[in-house]
C-alpha cells in the first residue's frame, strides 16, 4: 500500500487557489473576493461560512460550487467535496477547477469514476502530464495496461525519479509482452537504486523472457562474485548462460546455487532440463536424486528424475518415477474444470461434490456436470466395488455418451475402468481422449499404465518418449510462466 500511495503522490494535483485568482475575477457575486481571500488563507471554515448564503443567492453559479468543494476539500471532508465539485460539473461541465478536483479526490480513492474525469481533462488539455500520470495510474489499477502505458510514456517526465510509478510501468508492459519496453523501464529503476540485488535480478530476468541473455549476465555480472553470489542470482545466470550457449558456466552456475539452497526444487529441475538437452542423463538423474534425498514429497521431481530414465531407455525406472509422482500430485489427472470448482470450495471436495449434485437435480443429463461428478469422487479416493465408485462409473460413461468429445470425461473414465482392473476398457478411454487432445499428459500416463498391467508392452516405449516430450514442453512452458509471474508479483506496487 505505502508503494502505491508513493505512485498516486507523484501526480497529486492539489487544485490551487492560484486558480481562483483568474477565476474570480470573471464572476459577479460582489462575495467571492472574500471567500477566495478565505481559501487563500486556508481559512476553510470562514470560507465555508460564507459560501452558504452566496450560494442560496447563486445556486446555479459553478465557481461558487468549486469554491466550495475545495473548502470541504481543506477540511479533509471528501464526500462533501465531491458532491460540490459535481454540481459544479452540472452547471459548467468544461470547467477546469472542478475537474481538476473532482478527478483529485477519485484518484486518491482509486476509484475508476476518475478516469472519465480525467479523460475529459486531457480532451481540453491533452498536453497535460500531471493528467496523463494520474490516468496512467487509474487505468493501471484497473488492470487496463492497453490504455495505461500510452499514458505512462506521456507523463514519463513525472515518473524519472519514481520508482514505484517506473514498477507499474514495468508490470503493464511485461502483461502486453512489451518487454524490450519493459528492460528498459526497468533500466531506469535501476539507475534509480544500482545496489538493489532485487532490482537487479528482475531487470535480468525481464532481459531474460526477451530473449537478452548477453544483457542478463552483464546485468547479473556485479551480483556473482564469489562472495556475494546468491541462488536466485546464479539460478538467473545458468539460464542466461544457457541460452547464451556457454552450458559450461551454467552447469557450473547451478551447482553453485544448488550448494547455497539445497532445499530449492526449481535448481534441480533445471539441472535437469540441461542435462537432457545436451544427453548427460546419467549425471542429471545423480543430481535430482540428490534433490529427491532433500524433498522425497515434490511430483516434480520424480517427473523430472523419469524422463532422464526414458531418455537412457530406463522404462521400468521411468515408470516407477512417473507412478510416484502422480501418486504425489493426484491433481495431475484432475481436469481445469475441477481444479477451479474445488479452489472455489477452498480445496473442499465434499463441498465441491455437494455443489455438483445439487446442480445435477436441475440438469440431470449436462455432460460437464456429470463428468464433474465423476471427477470429484475420483479424487476423493472411491475404492473399487463401493456403491460411490459405482456412481462414478455411471455417471462417467452417461458423460461420454453425451458428448463424445469431452475428453477429460474419458480421462475420468479411462482412470476408473483402470482402478477396477478393466484394462483393455482403459486403454481404449485413454486413446479416444487421446484423439480429443494430443497433449493430454494423464490420458497418455493412464494409458501406458493400462497396456503395462494388461500385458501388452509392445507400445511402451514410444508412449514412455511421447509422454517425455509433453513434460519436457510442459516443464518450458512452466518455467516461462513461473517467471513472468514472479516477475509482476515483484515489481507491481502493492
Amino acid at each position: 500500500m505505502k508503494a502505491m500511495r508513493s505512485v498516486r503522490e507523484a501526480c497529486f494535483i492539489l487544485v490551487p487557489v492560484l486558480f481562483f485568482s483568474y477565476t474570480f475575477a470573471q464572476t459577479a457575486v460582489d462575495r467571492a473576493g472574500p471567500i477566495a481571500s478565505a481559501l487563500r488563507n486556508q481559512d476553510f471554515g470562514e470560507a465555508l461560512e460564507l459560501l452558504r448564503p452566496a450560494l442560496q443567492e447563486s445556486p446555479e453559479n459553478a465557481q461558487l460550487w468549486t469554491m466550495q468543494g475545495v473548502a470541504y476539500s481543506g477540511k479533509a471532508q471528501k464526500k462533501e467535496a465531491l458532491a460540490s465539485f459535481r454540481s459544479a460539473l452540472k452547471i459548467s461541465p468544461d470547467s477546469i477547477p472542478a475537474l481538476q478536483g473532482a478527478a483529485q479526490i477519485e484518484y486518491e480513492a482509486s476509484s475508476a469514476a476518475g478516469v472519465p474525469l480525467l479523460q475529459h481533462l486531457l480532451r481540453l488539455r491533452p498536453d497535460d502530464a500531471t493528467s496523463h500520470g494520474m490516468l496512467a495510474v487509474l487505468e493501471y489499477q484497473q488492470g487496463n495496461c492497453k490504455a495505461a502505458v500510452v499514458h505512462f510514456e506521456k507523463a514519463s517526465s513525472l515518473f524519472e525519479s519514481q520508482l514505484p510509478a517506473l514498477h507499474a510501468y514495468a508490470t503493464c508492459l511485461t502483461r502486453l509482452k512489451q518487454l524490450d519496453k519493459a528492460a528498459s523501464v526497468f533500466r531506469r529503476a535501476l539507475a534509480l537504486n544500482p545496489n538493489d540485488r532485487r532490482e537487479r535480478q528482475l531487470l535480468a530476468s525481464i532481459q531474460l523472457m526477451a530473449h537478452k541473455p548477453e544483457d542478463a549476465i552483464s546485468t547479473l555480472d556485479p551480483l556473482l562474485g564469489i562472495n556475494s553470489a546468491d541462488a536466485d542470482s546464479l539460478e538467473l545466470a545458468s539460464a542466461a548462460y544457457e541460452e547464451a550457449h556457454d552450458t559450461a558456466k551454467a552447469i557450473d552456475a547451478l551447482r553453485q546455487a544448488i550448494l547455497l539452497d539445497p532445499q530449492n526444487v526449481n535448481l534441480y529441475v533445471d539441472f535437469a532440463t540441461i542435462s537432457s538437452t545436451h544427453q548427460s542423463f546419467q549425471v542429471g538423474i545423480n543430481v535430482v536424486s540428490e534433490g529427491i534425498n532433500q524433498q522425497p514429497k515434490t511430483a516434480s521431481l520424480y517427473f523430472a528424475r523419469g524422463v532422464l530414465h526414458v531418455e537412457l531407455a530406463e522404462y521400468d525406472q521411468a515408470q516407477t518415477d512417473f507412478e510416484t509422482a502422480y501418486t504425489l500430485d493426484p491433481s495431475q489427472s484432475l481436469s481445469s474444470a475441477a481444479q477451479a470448482l474445488a479452489s472455489v470450495q477452498q480445496n473442499d471436495l465434499d463441498h465441491a461434490l455437494a455443489t455438483v449434485r445439487e446442480k445435477l437435480t436441475r440438469k440431470p443429463s449436462d455432460p460437464i456436470l456429470l463428468y464433474l461428478q465423476a471427477d470429484i469422487i475420483t479424487q476423493k479416493g472411491a475404492e473399487p466395488g463401493t456403491p460411490e465408485f459405482q456412481t462414478a462409473m455411471r455417471s462417467a460413461r452417461k458423460a461420454v455418451a453425451l458428448r463424445p468429445t469431452l475428453g477429460p470425461a474419458r480421462d475420468v473414465l479411462g482412470k476408473l475402468y483402470l482402478q477396477a482392473g478393466q484394462y483393455p476398457e482403459a486403454a481404449a478411454q485413454c486413446r479416444k481422449a487421446l484423439v480429443s487432445d494430443p497433449k493430454d499428459q494423464a490420458a497418455l500416463y493412464h494409458l501406458i499404465q493400462a497396456l503395462r498391467k494388461g500385458g501388452e508392452k509392445r507400445e511402451i516405449p514410444e508412449l514412455l518418449n511421447r509422454l517425455v516430450l509433453l513434460r519436457q514442453q510442459a516443464t518450458k512452458d512452466e518455467r516461462e510462466h513461473y517467471r513472468y509471474r514472479v516477475v509482476e508479483d515483484d515489481i507491481q506496487p502493492k
